[in-house]
């Protein structure tokens, strides 16, 4: 293939995904000797239009993992929101430590069906967005490593030096891709928090930050203890205010959260495909 440019192309609310895409990206455009574009559709603003690529483009394509599949109010312009014309693409997700799930094999069928030809794929991990523990400060040194093994294997594959895999992809996955992850409480009830949303501090000196992160929107930039529309548990507004002046205080999503932290502490390992 002659690739002549590199897309980096993602959601990344707390910018997670976006190190280890802008990463492989990077490295793989070094490579090859062809500039990089960057595609972030993580604001609202920016979901309004398809973007279109060509056969001579190579597209890392990243997305967070939320419930073991891509985040169902994305999916949607995910499906609709992008074209390729046998173009060369690269699926990743990046999970939080628990497992990815069927999010990489989701993510994999959407961009084939879209016109992308998937010549590898990646599953990394990134500090969960409920917590400051789980997985802390991941992607870390380590994970880049695994990050430039990826795009150097693209590379190799675009460039004919080594074999192209089966098309799509192998990855790990079912398909047809199984429902959301519920998670339980200890007498198997499911815990649902979906309606919950993140409450703000009085010492908020309404700087407007969370705001302008929030990927849905949904903050009131006047008052930003006003949440009108939708939070899907990003972690942006937490993570990104300058005085910690947002945090969730809703019991059912704080079991959630220590649950998730007491079974999962362990070092999940990034996959390479």
């Amino acid at each position: 293939m002659n690739i002549h440019s590199v897309a980096a192309v993602y959601f990344s609310a707390t910018d997670t995904t976006k190190t280890v895409v802008s990463r492989i990206a990077q490295r793989a455009a070094d490579l090859l000797d062809a500039p990089v574009r960057t595609v972030d559709f993580t604001l609202p603003g920016a979901r309004k239009s398809m973007t279109a690529f060509a056969e001579n483009e190579l597209v890392i394509f990243g997305v967070p993992v939320y419930a073991g599949r891509i985040p169902n109010l994305l999916l949607p312009f995910v499906q609709s929101g992008f074209s390729g014309k046998n173009t060369p693409a690269v699926p990743v997700v990046l999970y939080g430590n628990r497992n990815y799930d069927d999010a990489l094999i989701e993510l994999r069928d959407v961009l084939e069906g879209n016109g992308f030809r998937t010549v590898a794929a990646g599953a990394f991990i990134g500090e969960h967005s409920f917590s400051y523990s789980l997985a802390a400060g991941r992607p870390d040194a380590e994970d880049l490593s695994h990050a430039d093994e990826l795009a150097d294997l693209v590379v190799a594959r675009v460039t004919g030096a080594e074999p192209m895999p089966e098309r799509p992809v192998p990855v790990r996955g079912h398909t047809p891709v199984r429902p959301y992850y519920t998670p339980r409480d200890r007498a198997g009830n499911p815990v649902n928090i979906l309606k919950v949303k993140p409450k703000t501090k009085p010492d908020c000196d309404h700087c407007g930050i969370c705001a302008s992160v929030c990927p849905m929107g949904s903050i009131d930039r006047g008052d930003p203890a006003v949440i009108s529309g939708i939070c899907i548990k990003c972690g942006a507004c937490v993570k990104k205010c300058p005085k910690q002046a947002k945090y969730y205080d809703d019991e059912k999503y704080l079991y959630h959260q220590h649950e998730l932290e007491e079974g999962f502490a362990r070092r999940a390992e990034p996959e390479i495909f």
